[in-house]
């Protein structure tokens, strides 16, 4: 018996070919006949899809979900953009071997509260749910949950150097011989269990958050060389794929470290994605950088098979004061980060220090005047950081004074310099704005001491929007559809008040959709199939016998989306916090997972969240998978 057909669809297959009008018939959780006029019994649910996209359900491929299937593990704000499958511990960071609190170290706290902007107390509810101890007892766990999406799990490296060295160990000194090896054991094991990966993360801005290791980055970035190659050959050798982040200051170990990809070098290519492609708009050549560097390392001397993730939307982030996702990368900014996110006392001790303020104003106006290499560097986006600097470019969103939200920090600005030339007699907007100008310094010398003295008043009561990357259409859709990159970086279910691109694939089909149907198929492919390819598991496909995970868009509804536009902060009860999602209306009319609707007609159906609809996704040469199709 047929339990379900979806009538007269616009079907993308997951191929990449071009779309047909068909049924798709579901029986079992799978797909069980593709075709036109299918037969249906008196039993069988028929979806009327006339006008609308029937695809396979889409991939998130970089997501720190984690924590929120902990939480909530039917992943709401996934599932209503149409998501299936997610891949998680990503930048060597996860759950997978339990708490891990040995002698006073609570490592998931000490990871990721920094490097995903988390707060503690969600962290600290996180970690006491995790009672396992090993990798399988982590499938285990994932298991027993009621799933929304399939979940694809990878060993995450720092994760790993802690649970043979210890939190303190690892970050300082190396490894001994023998802990080595226990490292090779456990990933061999991951391996074995079905683990589609291995991830790492080399960025030089992510930062323990306890004491007294605050100015230590977290463990993967201590290992050598020869650690990584090591493990990196386990990973290679059962075909699995590992997930990396650049040391970004350093192209020769960038380069030395992406070249474990070339079958040239190791006579078998390995399968990485690495963060990321994007348009900076403090740095213009660091795409092509990552493009050419990609080219050279799949070409066919090299024999490679890398790709760079590139996110599908501008980057737009939210900042509380200095606090945002790429606050460590600046010193100045860091010192505050160190702090609890309640010390503002705190915050406000290190602000008034002179060598900390020598530091900030050095930093913010470096490049802005006179003739230097710095200015230079910074007229030709060739900058080192990628906060602009620019108080054009800086939007309010909360503030005490109603009247600056939705200006640009430039605008106010503007409005004092004026006020202290004509003493008061022109400038501020109304009398509220007027007496704060008066506690400015007078006069106010340069946008430094503006910022400066806002974050000294507000802290984090000033929240502010910036878009430092993907500002330019035309190269993000360059980026997005580059054959050197797969669709990705959406960072679902981290930095929760920063940023929000759980809606990262609906974007890209909104794109491809300007340029046809033919475009909109690539960029199914794009979202599908390849990355589960790439990935190596059993998902991504419309085609019979495969598992039915489904996606039903309304294109009309796409095309009158403004993604910009559905922005909310909104209060989740699960974390205790305000996060930023992105919410577009009626534009994914079903989601089907495994066989069941999991969202219908702009509301979840009544057994999500309560039973399981997702599943653990294993490698797809795992013996489970393999009898499971």
């Amino acid at each position: 018996m047929v339990d379900i057909i979806f009538r007269n669809s616009i079907l993308f297959d997951g191929s990449g070919s071009i779309p047909v009008v068909s049924d798709v018939a579901v029986t079992d959780g799978k797909i069980t006949a593709v075709g036109r006029n299918l037969k249906a019994t008196e039993e069988t649910a028929e979806i009327e899809c006339r006008g609308l996209w029937l695809m396979p359900g889409l991939l998130d491929i970089h997501t720190h979900l984690d924590l929120e299937v902990e939480l909530a593990p039917e992943l709401p704000e996934v599932v209503r953009h149409g998501t299936t499958t997610v891949v998680m511990s990503n930048c060597s960071i996860g759950v997978t071997y339990g708490h891990q609190r040995r002698n006073g170290e609570n490592p998931i706290v000490d990871c990721f509260a920094r490097v995903e902007n988390m707060p503690k107390s969600v962290l600290s509810r996180v970690a006491d749910m995790c009672v396992w101890s090993d990798s399988q007892g982590y499938l285990d766990h994932l298991e027993s949950l009621p799933l929304g999406p399939n979940v694809v799990p990878l060993i995450p490296h720092s994760m790993l150097r802690i649970e043979v060295m210890g939190l303190d160990e690892s970050v300082t000194r190396h490894p001994t011989r023998q802990e080595l090896a226990r490292m090779e054991q456990l990933l061999e094991a991951g391996m074995l269990q079905g683990y589609a990966g291995f991830s790492t993360d080399a960025l030089p801005f992510h930062f323990l958050a306890n004491n007294p290791n605050k100015k230590k980055k977290i463990p993967t970035q201590y290992a050598s060389f020869k650690e990584l190659r090591r493990l990196t050959n386990i990973v290679r050798c059962y075909g699995r794929v590992w997930q990396a982040t650049p040391p970004k200051d350093n192209i020769v170990a960038a380069v030395r470290s992406f070249m474990l990809t070339c079958g040239r070098l190791y006579h078998r290519p390995l399968n990485t994605t690495v963060l990321a492609a994007i348009d900076l708009q403090t740095n213009r050549s660091a795409m092509y950088l990552c493009l050419l560097l990609s080219s050279m390392l799949n070409s066919r001397i090299m024999k490679g098979v890398l790709r760079f993730q590139a996110l599908s939307s501008s980057f737009r982030i939210w900042s509380d004061g200095a606090i945002n996702p790429i606050a460590d990368e600046i010193p100045a900014f860091r010192a505050l980060n160190e702090l609890e996110l309640d010390d503002r006392q705190g915050r406000l001790q290190v602000m008034n220090d002179p060598d900390w303020v020598k530091s900030f104003r050095e930093m913010w106006l470096k490049g802005k005047n006179g003739w230097s290499l710095a200015r230079l560097r910074r007229r030709l986006r060739q900058e080192d950081i990628v906060l602009t600097r620019n108080l054009d470019d800086m939007i309010v969103s909360e503030c005490p004074l109603g009247n600056w939200v939705g200006e640009t920090l430039e605008a106010p600005y503007r409005r004092l310099l004026a006020s202290q030339v004509s003493h008061g007699q022109r400038g501020p907007a109304n009398e509220p704005e007027a007496v704060f100008f008066s506690g400015f310094p007078n006069p106010i010398t340069d946008d430094a001491t503006f910022f400066l003295h806002l974050l000294r008043e507000w802290d984090t009561d000033l929240r502010w929007e910036t878009t430092f990357a993907n500002r330019n259409s035309k190269t993000l859709r360059k980026l997005l559809f580059h054959d050197q990159t797969l669709p990705g970086f959406n960072d679902s279910g981290a930095h929760l008040a920063n940023i929000g691109f759980y809606d990262g694939n609906l974007r890209a089909l909104k794109i491809a959709q300007r340029e046809g149907l033919q475009q909109v198929s690539c960029a199914v492919h794009r979202l599908t199939a390849l990355p589960a390819e790439f990935f190596g598991i059993n998902a991504g496909r419309v085609r019979v016998g495969a598992q039915a995970d489904l996606c039903l868009i309304d294109p009309v509804a796409l095309a009158q989306w403004d993604p910009e536009s559905t922005y909310y902060f909104i209060y989740r009860n699960q974390f205790g916090c305000r996060q930023i999602v992105n919410r577009p209306v009626d534009v994914v009319k079903k989601v089907m997972i495994c066989g069941k609707i999991a969202w219908n007609e702009g509301g979840y159906s009544k057994e999500f969240g309560a039973s399981s609809y997702g599943r653990v996704l294993r490698a797809k040469d795992h013996p489970l998978e393999q009898e499971r199709f």
